[in-house]
């Protein structure tokens, strides 16, 4: 045979191996997961006999999951008031045809707080932890196509239920962060698989573990890593099976990116057995930030050459590192910006129960902010939200579930186990990157059996084990402060939650109706609650306070760095609260999720990696005043310079404070336009914002968001219809406050939104704009159709939308379409960038020893990279006094402190150089650092000496909970002779190092 024909022949069993294997990955599979949400049956309240076959449910309320039986309440009771208690949940169905000899077995993704599971009147199984899914094996209690099968599941959602075996209670079911919507508000699948199958990753009940899928030895710029693909396989025949391993990569567009197989075993009876595969990868795309690329693995099982067992695991592939203070994403440094959002994630009017493209929608958001991060607080979020994050390129800190300490006995085991179950769950979702052990900090016995944990299921996973606090932890991979900023030059410190002021939507400013006064409302547990009753540019504008302090000491300022931070919340939650509302309003958005003036007042601080890449500017409020106003205006730019114009005429440069803020005093309002003008350090013009004066109301607009396929007719879908408040050119007008009445028409349910007033409008069909806009949710039902709304208000157009929801296919019980399928990924912000995210701004200069007027054995500790030790003096102030030796003589500019009880106490200092006095004057009091900056001066040594009493003052009024104010320090207090030092930094500038 002539060559050319040797190569024509291998190719063409090249093309039909690559098709055949392509037309495997979506041919029809062996085994199945099937949507079993639709088609429940829903009784509130203790029923007997409720489990039985034969009990008559035809009364009862029918029902597609997720649903919660107390939905109604979400947002108009607040936390402590939810109902809670027994409800029933049943379910009929009907297993496919052929799958008599087949194994069945049922995924809760959740369910609250504890249930007890029925199969056809037998007990199979029960679920306690209120967070973590659930898997059961019903293959020995179905009864096959075409007989009937019934579930029945009693939930108990008490936030005092206790555990059967041991009768504790679980920590994390709580009144304060913990809202309890009660039953079954998670999805719910049903698998059935050959009695050779892989596992599924369900630990509670099942014991199993499933697939894993990781990768190691990244090329990032040649786009190229190993990946393995393990599994975790059961054989319940009763004969030894001889099989073959085989895996298959397909990326985003569809094509086979990588083939390759394990050896060919042997599994016996009975047997659980682990296998595992990899290749080296080429052409990869890598999961980062704003790009949520993602490849579906499949992982087959082949007994004599036919395929008998399938699984599809969608994941994505990335590299990280934790070191140096700094978190690394795709070898480049990425500082935390992001939200502490509550992980019921809620919505009025139905609770966590939501769509799953309404999850991506709202996630999706806050990457649009510019934030990187999400801390869930408390409990382990759930899958739907998990694999969103992955979709939207959001990363996720994931905890497993707490209150605000580190428990013991029975209580640090609860914790462990929902750890375990869901790091089993979870760990194939690249969005992961921290595991919180506690929203406190823990001891470190316990943190190591935290990272136990991590290192048996997810050794390979790359992600860092830590939580709140842990300063000095010696086996924590991350930690960090809530409301203050830590630094480190060994694991990052990032903190967990930084700013938790509130404010209204509604209220822009002090002269904006309805007239709000920043700051006013009742007390909170006798304390001052102004800063939890804010206004729209006050909230704002303290947000980018907050930030500055972790900006100022982000990566390329020195050795000890801030790692960032997350601000809580994302959005107004229905949990606790200490402003006016019953619902907390610390969010960047409403409830509804649309945005206020901090949202895009983020977009701004927070855009970039490190430092800002993209010129942005945000000109808060809006420009439709009374005639006689004169107000203050703000601009967030990340520009150097600031220029503002009323109607063409320049009101001059803005006072820059806080590196982000630009504040115009005194601006008259004028109608017309009011625009901002930034510019670079060369003059030239790289960003502006305007406003209008927009005319008087004159018709309701009516749009829709809905899933990019269409609202679904599944029983459980919505619709987000936004309604604004027009002049007759189509602008929204920002202080309209109508009244608006709405009529619906068609299979659908009203679920409404959410105002201020009675039971907040909750469920109401007439309820105002706000800011001259709002949002109502409609809900599918199981009828396909046409749906109408129509919005009228006195004086104003009316408007029609109409709505065409699709049919959903399923059969006895079971429908093929699972949530999530054919949703796409944001892909907006693009692979990770190959250049470096870090620009230097000043060289630290080692200290090499310090003497001090008092207690010199202590001094090292106030340069030891450990903010829990410190130097103080005894008292007197004749001793106090700290002089540090540098390891070289220098061009000192910068002095970077964190000194003792920093957010109340004001030291009255002197710091000098070689002798020469460089600064004098009361310290500023902070979130924690403060840094002085000052003429370059030579010399070896630094000397900081206190000369006088200072002032001690609170200057944030941070309330706790408990109604306490939590100390800044060590909580000691300080005389006034008496001066301490946490951790001191010493730097000169770049180009001063550079010529040394």
């Amino acid at each position: 045979m002539h060559s050319k024909h040797i190569h024509w022949t291998i190719g063409i069993l090249l093309f039909f191996t690559i098709s055949a294997t392509n037309a495997l990955a979506k041919s029809e599979s062996p085994r199945k997961k099937h949507n079993f949400n639709l088609g429940w049956k829903v009784h509130v309240g203790e029923v007997q006999h409720a489990e039985k076959m034969d009990f008559d449910d035809s009364d009862w309320k029918q029902v597609s999951l997720p649903w919660s039986w107390n939905e109604d309440e979400a947002f108009r009771l607040d936390i402590h008031s939810l109902t809670t208690g027994i409800s029933w949940y049943r379910k009929h169905f009907t297993l496919p045809e052929g799958k008599q000899s087949q194994k069945v077995f049922l995924e809760f993704e959740g369910l609250r707080q504890g249930a007890e599971f029925y199969v056809n009147g037998k007990h199979v199984g029960r679920h306690e932890n209120g967070a973590m899914a659930v898997g059961l094996d019903i293959s020995g209690l179905v009864k096959p196509f075409p007989e009937e099968n019934i579930i029945a599941v009693r939930t108990d959602s008490d936030w005092d239920y206790r555990e059967k075996s041991t009768n504790q209670k679980y920590q994390w079911s709580d009144r304060n962060f913990n809202a309890n919507y009660g039953g079954i508000p998670k999805n719910v699948y049903l698998h059935t698989s050959d009695r050779l199958y892989q596992t599924l990753p369900l630990y509670s009940n099942l014991g199993t573990t499933g697939v894993y899928i990781y990768a190691d030895d990244f090329d990032i710029k040649g786009k190229s890593a190993n990946i393995f693909a393990q599994i975790e396989l059961k054989n319940e025949y009763e004969t030894a099976k001889d099989f073959t391993y085989q895996v298959e990569i397909v990326d985003m567009d569809g094509k086979t990116v990588a083939n390759f197989e394990g050896n060919k075993e042997t599994i016996s009876p009975g047997q659980l057995k682990v296998v595992a595969a990899s290749d080296r990868v080429e052409n990869l795309e890598f999961w980062s930030w704003g790009y949520g690329y993602l490849y579906d693995v499949y992982t087959r099982i082949l007994v004599d050459g036919e395929e008998i067992d399938r699984v599809k695991t969608t994941t994505g592939f990335r590299k990280t590192a934790f070191e140096n203070g700094m978190v690394y994403l795709n070898d480049r440094v990425l500082q935390m910006k992001g939200y502490a959002q509550r992980t019921s994630n809620e919505w009025p009017s139905v609770g966590m129960a939501v769509p799953d493209w309404l999850s991506d929608y709202s996630n999706k958001l806050m990457v649009e902010s510019n934030a990187n991060l999400v801390r869930w607080m408390h409990i382990t979020p759930w899958k739907q939200d998990v694999e969103s994050c992955d979709r939207v390129g959001l990363i996720q800190a994931m905890p497993a579930g707490d209150a605000e300490n580190d428990p013991s006995g029975r209580r640090w085991e609860q914790r462990m186990e929902l750890m375990r179950d869901a790091t089993i769950y979870n760990r194939n979702n690249p969005s992961i990157l921290f595991y919180e052990t506690g929203n406190k900090g823990v001891s470190e016995e316990h943190m190591q059996d935290m990272r136990a944990i991590r290192d048996q299921y997810d050794p390979h996973g790359g992600r860092a084990a830590g939580s709140r606090e842990m300063l000095d932890s010696k086996i924590a991979e991350y930690g960090g402060e809530m409301l203050y900023i830590n630094k480190s030059a060994h694991i990052p410190m990032w903190a967990m939650e930084y700013s938790r002021d509130e404010g209204l939507r509604k209220y822009w400013d002090n002269y904006s109706p309805p007239f709000h006064k920043d700051g006013d409302g009742p007390n909170y547990k006798g304390q001052s609650a102004r800063v939890y009753n804010r206004n729209q540019d006050s909230h704002a504008i303290e947000n980018i306070v907050r930030w500055y302090d972790y900006w100022r000491e982000r990566p390329g300022t020195g050795k000890r760095v801030s790692s960032g931070g997350v601000n809580i919340i994302f959005s107004d939650s229905n949990t606790h609260f200490r402003g006016a509302e019953n619902y907390r309003r610390s969010g960047e958005v409403d409830p509804m999720r649309i945005p206020k003036d901090g949202y895009y007042a983020h977009q701004v601080i927070w855009d970039g990696w490190v430092d800002p890449e993209n010129p942005l500017s945000h000109l808060m409020g809006h420009w439709n005043y009374a005639q006689d106003v004169t107000k203050n205006i703000y601009v967030v730019s990340n520009a150097e310079k600031v220029e503002l114009f009323v109607n063409g005429l320049s009101k001059g440069i803005g006072s820059q404070s806080h590196r982000f803020l630009y504040t115009f005093k005194d601006i008259a309002f004028e109608p017309g336009e009011i625009k901002a003008v930034s510019y670079d350090e060369n003059g030239e013009i790289i960003s502006e914002d305007r406003r209008i004066t927009t005319g008087a109301p004159k018709r309701i607009q009516l749009s829709s968001i809905t899933h990019p396929n269409g609202l679904r007719a599944d029983g459980h879908d919505l619709a987000l219809v936004q309604f604004e408040i027009v002049d007759e050119n189509g602008n929204r007008c920002p202080t309209a406050l109508n009244m608006v009445n709405f009529e619906l028409e068609g299979p659908a349910e009203w679920r409404g939104g959410i105002a201020q007033g009675p039971d907040n409008y909750i469920l109401s069909k007439a309820l105002p704009a706000e800011g001259g806009v709002n949002r109502v949710l409609i809900r599918s039902s199981t009828e396909a159709g046409k749906i109408s709304i129509v919005a009228k208000s006195e004086g104003l157009e009316s408007a029609n939308l109409e709505l065409q929801s699709s049919e959903v296919k399923h059969k006895n019980g079971l429908a093929e379409t699972l949530p999530g399928d054919g949703l796409p990924s944001n892909l907006d912000k693009g692979p990770t960038p190959t250049s470096s995210s870090i620009t230097p701004t000043r060289t630290p200069i080692m200290i090499s020893k310090a003497t001090a007027g008092a207690n010199e054995e202590n001094a090292i500790h106030s340069f030891d990279d450990n903010e829990r030790t410190g130097w103080s003096n005894d008292g007197n102030i004749e001793t106090g006094w700290i002089k540090y030796e540098l390891e070289r003589e220098a061009e000192i500019s910068e002095v970077t402190m964190k000194l003792n009880d920093w957010r109340n106490k004001s030291y009255l200092i002197i710091i000098s150089v070689d002798g020469k006095e460089v600064f004098k004057g009361n310290t500023d009091r902070s979130l924690g650092y403060i840094t002085y900056a000052f003429t370059p001066t030579h010399g070896k040594t630094l000397k900081v000496q206190l000369i006088g009493a200072g002032t001690n003052e609170d200057a944030y009024d941070i309330v706790e909970i408990t109604g306490q104010k939590e100390p800044a320090g060590d909580g000691n207090g300080r005389s006034n002779g008496q001066i301490s030092i946490l951790e001191i930094e010493i730097y000169e500038g770049i180009s001063s190092n550079s010529d040394s």
